[in-house]
């Protein structure tokens, strides 16, 4: 029996099956360093702080040991690779355990993309763990791929991957009580439920805890993450490649309020991991900025694994999964191995997987469109425009003056001042919105993405109405993705055939064609770091303030379009 194996080889009385020997166990709890060997019996550790014989032994003389990282909210879509290169990518950095969302699939997918990520779980070397999408579609005012009312979601709920329901967007609904979030909630109750409550606060934000929900990673400042810390909330501190909160939340992770924060990434694309990391990154940046080492590593293992009921990993301990990381210096936090339920996250570990055939091929059915559709109208001198607030998925509505020019409003890039659109892709009604931005810094051409959160419709921003139409259009026949047009020609692209938000390439090639594509959009004078999902956020009409879905403008704060 398994159980007895365990216990034979911690008690020392048969070898063990695997031994790190000559390192040092950071204890999470105790903050101690504990000298002796490692053992491990398959998945599980069964010996700490003693000497141990193994069938395999590997030397990790002068390194200190701590639990794998866990990432407590993201969605691998937005990684732009599928749940076995994200595996591939990011566990030789340490992260083991991923606990993702894939209302991205689902928007486009619905149940098969669901299904399909819990299928590619049960062979990825992490552990992928799923919370099933609450908000599909996110909100009404948005045309998606699918719909999930909770009698789609239940069947699901005891899979043995699924940890419980996803972040819950739709917080006007959970306050003002609609019926389907009432069902949603019901369902779940007793389980987790995780959070998205962007700046809500006082009586709004008592109710929304009120509901039973227990995580939320939309906190940008310490003021509003202490006080959702102080209603029962455990904050997820979230560096993205666009929601970039790590830095002002920084001085709330002390090792006081470590046990109730932990590190997620929300989205992040390959070429930000290729550059800077991810949870490794992360922790680094953490330390860096004073905060008190143990703190972090709490945060970034011990504390997710309580927080989502992961009993059995968040400590390097006899009975917990062999999730390991190696490190040579706490500070540095760079890898010289990894184990993952006992295996090392190395080419050959990886090359032993078995893989899971994509789904939700051919799913960008939007109509070809000319440059006329981009055209603007609107009564009065002044319209709405979206601010971009750099480094957050908030934006700010302003008003700005557009001379009206043969019954068009076109785009200025004068006051930057640039034409975006949303085009149902799905094939459900054929909704063009157009509207204005400012901050992207375009002056010439176009960028079009179908990674448009939630709905997933093409998204395109840009200077002129030729290269617009052109690039939406290339979107279709590329099976959506990402381009870049100038002056009639693609200047770069890549193709995201996986539901129009994953790519079939290593991610080695995906992160080389981010590059192309970045620095393409610079050559049109865009000035942000990360366009692209920059360009995504804009459609997300659960972020306040102001945003842009195939319905319109949408006014956050009132919950409406406009």
């Amino acid at each position: 029996m398994e159980l007895e194996r365990r216990i034979a080889q911690g008690r020392g009385d048969e070898i063990a099956d695997l031994v790190l020997k000559g390192g040092e166990v950071l204890c999470l709890v105790t903050g101690a360093r504990i000298g002796g060997d490692v053992a491990i019996c398959g998945d599980t550790i069964v010996g700490i702080g003693a000497e141990y014989d193994g069938a395999r032994e590997i030397d990790v003389t002068g390194a200190v040991l701590v639990p794998g990282f866990i990432d407590t909210h993201l969605h691998i879509e937005s990684s732009c690779i599928t749940p076995f290169e994200f595996d591939r990518c990011v566990a030789p950095r340490g992260v083991t355990t991923a606990i993702c969302d894939p209302h991205e699939i689902a928007n486009v997918a619905g149940l098969d993309g669901i299904r399909y990520f819990l299928e590619a779980s049960a062979h990825t070397l992490m552990d992928i763990r799923v919370n099933l999408s609450s908000c599909v579609p996110s909100t009404h005012m948005e045309t998606a791929g699918a719909t999930l009312d909770v009698d789609a979601l239940v069947p699901l709920m005891d899979h043995p991957r699924v940890i419980g329901l996803a972040e819950f967007m739709n917080y006007p609904g959970v306050i003002h009580r609609d019926p389907g979030c009432m069902a949603k909630l019901s369902a779940f109750a007793g389980r987790h439920i995780d959070g998205h409550a962007p700046l809500l606060t006082g009586r709004d934000l008592n109710a929304y805890c009120a509901a039973g929900i227990r995580t939320e990673h939309e906190a940008t400042s310490a003021e509003e993450a202490r006080e959702k810390l102080q209603k029962g909330l455990r904050i997820l501190i979230r560096e993205g490649s666009v929601s970039k909160d790590m830095a002002a939340l920084a001085p709330l992770l002390t090792p006081l309020t470590a046990p109730y924060m932990c590190l997620c990434t929300d989205d992040r694309n390959p070429l930000d991991i290729g550059e800077h990391g991810h949870l490794d990154h992360m922790i680094r940046s953490l330390i860096a900025a004073g905060c008190d080492p143990l703190a972090v590593y709490r945060a970034a293992s011990l504390s997710g694994a309580e927080a989502f009921g992961l009993k059995d990993r968040g400590q390097i301990a006899p009975g917990k999964r062999a999730d390991i990381v190696v490190l040579d210096d706490l500070a540095a936090c760079r890898a010289r191995l990894v184990l993952c339920g006992g295996v090392p996250a190395d080419a050959e570990g990886f090359a032993a997987r078995a893989s899971v055939a994509p789904v939700a091929r051919g799913s960008v059915k939007a109509p070809r469109v000319d440059p006329a559709v981009f055209r603007h109208s609107s009564d009065g001198d002044e319209v709405s425009v979206i601010g971009i607030w750099p480094g957050k998925i908030l934006t700010e509505h302003r008003r700005a003056a557009v001379a009206a020019v043969e019954g068009d409003r076109p785009p200025d890039p004068g006051p930057d001042l640039a034409r975006v659109a949303v085009i149902e892709r799905h094939g459900r009604n054929g909704n063009i919105a157009t509207g204005f931005v400012q901050g992207f810094g375009i002056t010439r051409g176009a960028i079009a993405s179908t990674v448009c959160h939630d709905h997933h419709n093409i998204a395109v921003v840009g200077a002129d109405y030729a290269d617009m139409a052109l690039a939406a259009n290339r979107l279709g026949e590329i099976e959506g993705g990402f381009v870049v047009v100038s002056g009639g020609r693609v200047l770069a692209e890549l193709a995201l055939p996986v539901a129009g938000l994953m790519s079939l390439a290593p991610f080695e090639e995906v992160r080389a064609a981010l590059t192309d594509l970045r620095a393409a959009a610079r050559g049109l004078g865009v000035t942000l770091e990360e366009p692209f999902l920059q360009l995504a956020f804009l459609c997300l009409p659960v972020i306040p303030h102001l945003k842009i879905t195939d319905h319109g403008m949408v006014d956050v704060d009132r919950f409406e379009v406009i």
